[in-house]
């Protein structure tokens, strides 16, 4: 079985990509802080007849991210589709005219700081298998800034031109990364904006491996 890690799990779209990917003969690599919460979307997926295994990690100790990931490779297998998608709301957004060093910092360690970690563990075997993939999720404010997300929008704006890169770089290699910028609030009540909607949207990146990038709108109200 092809195998997928979700760095970032949780209960809303992580639970539900994972399911789109089980569709479609996936195994699946649960990645978040804490496992018994992870043990639990496991179960719920093995109910569903989709195999998945949880893995804790805290996306802000990038040790701990290579750690978890090696140990995935070494209980399951190859990882054929890397998903990256983690939020961490003890992070403050902050106005535009209000971003500083130092409440800027700690959102790119957290996003671009743990989508290397992430991202450059599972490359390189991938490069030498010359396949694989990576799908980087972002909100909105990465492409379209949102002024009261000013801090947020540099470190996520960051993270896409990385995966932007990647892609041009990577395809002569057989390896796909894509970016999935979300302007939306997911699950808020608009019908193309509820969890499985757009978990359907990135599994559809995989599958026809051609866009570099999907700006996904759907406004509530």
């Amino acid at each position: 079985m092809p195998l997928i890690t979700i760095i970032g799990a949780g209960p809303g779209l992580g639970l539900e990509i994972a399911r789109a990917f089980g569709r479609r003969g996936f195994d699946v690599a649960l990645v978040a802080r804490t496992q018994s919460k992870l043990d639990s979307l496991a179960q719920t997926l093995a109910g569903e007849g989709i195999t998945a295994h949880g893995f804790a990690a805290d996306i802000s100790r990038p040790d701990t991210v290579t750690a978890a990931l090696r140990s995935i490779t070494d209980t399951l297998g190859p990882i054929d589709v890397l998903e990256f998608s983690p939020a961490d709301p003890s992070l403050t957004p902050v106005d535009v005219l209000e971003v500083t060093m130092e409440n800027l910092q700690p959102q790119i360690d957290f996003y671009l700081g743990g989508a290397l970690a992430a991202v450059g563990t599972v490359l390189p075997d991938m490069i030498a298998a010359g396949k694989g993939t990576v799908l980087i999720t972002t909100g909105g404010g990465s492409i379209s800034p949102m002024p009261f997300l000013g801090n947020v929008n540099i470190a996520a704006a960051g993270l896409r031109n990385w995966a932007l890169n990647l892609h041009n770089a990577l395809q002569p290699k057989g390896v796909y990364v894509a970016h999935l910028g979300i302007t939306a609030l997911i699950g808020g009540g608009h019908p193309d904006a509820e969890p499985e909607v757009i978990a359907e949207a990135l599994a559809q990146l995989h599958d026809e491996r051609q866009q570099a990038e999907l700006h996904y709108v759907a406004y509530n109200g």
